[in-house]
């Protein structure tokens, strides 16, 4: 079965949230209220419980383009549909004590509620921040991968709704190419800072939702080097067995003396 994937273009994005309803409605999540939050018209703010779907928008002192870049005080407005990665090695499903989350046959993550403890180790463990505890339910919330949808031969809500294409749904190798191909176009055209986020050189070892972006990844608040929690139970464990050694000897010393 082909592995399947997102591929986000934040250079088409028009910030309308169609994806953000989209989700909401066929996954009937409730709404995130409607204060304002300072942050241009992002009333969402982040993803989490109730938002498996955000549209980030993002506003930088720069050209908006390259025919824009003489004029003086230049600005730049950006919007970029963020979700779950489903990462080849993700975090969440190492750290998961019950089995809850599980990679299903379509290589996405997946959240059995039914299963879930609450116990929040999957929060911290997700090097993006995606994955979020309702303290209304007590159990953990993501994007599930339009599973259902999949599973009976349809694309993900949000990918079906947008009006822009700036989400498409497909073959993950595919899309990567589409993806590297869209970059060079944006290059060829001035964009300069157009490039790809897919962190396949780092411990989640790529993702399955993969983006077009203007700029750089800290912008969209996407960590530059995503690292898995689990990397580091090697060094743990090393200075654990010498700081062990340790106490032996400083023991069999003082009994020796």
């Amino acid at each position: 079965m082909p592995i399947s994937a997102f591929l986000t273009d934040a250079s088409v994005c028009i910030g309308c949230k169609a994806c953000e309803v989209a989700c909401k409605e066929w996954n009937h999540i409730p709404d995130d209220g409607f204060e304002w939050s300072g942050q241009s018209y992002d009333n969402t703010r982040a993803l989490g419980a109730s938002t498996w779907r955000h549209v980030l928008f993002l506003e930088e002192k720069q050209p908006m383009g390259p025919q824009l870049a003489g004029i003086e005080d230049p600005f730049r407005w950006q919007f970029l549909s963020d979700v779950c990665k489903h990462c080849e090695n993700a975090g969440c499903l190492e750290a998961c004590p019950t089995g809850a989350i599980i990679r299903t046959e379509l290589e996405s993550v997946y959240v059995q509620h039914d299963v879930c403890n609450g116990c929040g180790y999957c929060v911290v463990s997700c090097p993006f921040g995606v994955v979020d505890k309702s303290h209304e339910v007590g159990t953990a919330f993501k994007c599930t991968f339009c599973y259902d949808r999949q599973r009976d031969g349809l694309m993900p809500a949000c990918a079906k709704a947008c009006p822009t294409r700036s989400i498409r749904f497909g073959e993950l190798e595919e899309l990567r190419q589409e993806a590297q191909v869209r970059v060079t176009e944006l290059r060829d055209r001035g964009y300069n800072d157009a490039q790809i986020y897919d962190p396949t050189g780092s411990s989640v070892g790529g993702t399955h939702a993969i983006f077009v972006i203007l700029g750089q990844p800290e912008a969209y608040n996407f960590p530059p080097a995503p690292e898995v929690p689990t990397i580091h139970m090697k060094s743990a464990w090393r200075a654990a067995l010498l700081s062990a050694f340790v106490v032996v000897l400083v023991v069999f010393l003082a009994f020796a003396m």
